[in-house]
């Protein structure tokens, strides 16, 4: 009698819900790592912008491309549904201005989500509740309408890129303030050296490893 094969494939009937969960967490993981590799490989860096000395992250050429932009909201949902499942989808996608408006809302929509704008103060209409953040020259704020997410909902934080944390860990608190429930936070790239999760007040996902390079900054 010949060996068997260590996992049944999930297209035979027999298979169990098991080797069915299995082989599709299998299969997602792959598709994940696929991605991850085409969206880095499509990064661009600038030196000495904005000013000599930096290195600019720059991940607009997610964008440009219609095929990279599909990529990369298909792997922050297959990230996102691995990790939460089908009964924790979040009911909110919050994004941080300015670049988390760029994919925020396409996220939102791929889950079945609502989108949330956070805005520099002034810019919203409207009641709003407002959280300070530092900056490296002073303080700045922002803004969320009040009636933006209901208490109990569940929400996510999405932005392109983590440094120093400040302005995520005051778009976590706006989500609080309104009674909503904060899941996590979700960015592209992370700037390792700053440390900028360790403010953040649950869990924290960077999809794609930033480059390597003096200084890396974004605005």
């Amino acid at each position: 009698m010949s060996d068997l094969p260590l996992h049944i494939p999930r297209d035979i009937p027999n298979a169990s819900a098991a080797d069915r969960v299995t082989s599709t967490t299998s299969s997602s993981t792959s598709e994940l790592s696929r991605l991850k590799v085409r969206l880095h490989k499509s990064l661009r860096q600038f030196p000495d912008f904005p000013i000599p000395g930096i290195l600019f992250e720059d991940i607009l050429p997610l964008f440009v491309d219609a095929q990279l932009h599909q990529d990369l909201i298909r792997a922050l949902e297959l990230h996102i549904r691995s990790c939460y499942g089908q009964e924790q989808m979040p009911d909110i996608i919050v994004g941080l201005e300015a670049r988390g408006f760029l994919f925020g809302p396409s996220l939102a929509l791929r889950l079945g989500s609502g989108f949330v704008p956070v805005r520099k103060r002034g810019k919203l209409p409207g009641p709003t509740e407002t959280a300070a953040y530092d900056k490296e020259y002073g303080q700045d704020f922002f803004q969320i309408q009040a009636d933006g997410i209901k208490p109990g909902q569940s929400v996510l934080v999405v932005d392109d890129i983590i440094a120093t944390g400040g302005s995520a860990a005051a778009a976590g608190s706006l989500v609080t303030k309104l009674g909503g429930t904060l899941l996590g936070y979700v960015f592209i790239l992370e700037l390792d050296s700053l440390k900028g999760r360790e403010k953040l007040e649950a869990s924290v996902y960077t999809l794609l490893s930033s480059q390597e390079g003096p200084s890396p900054v974004t605005s």
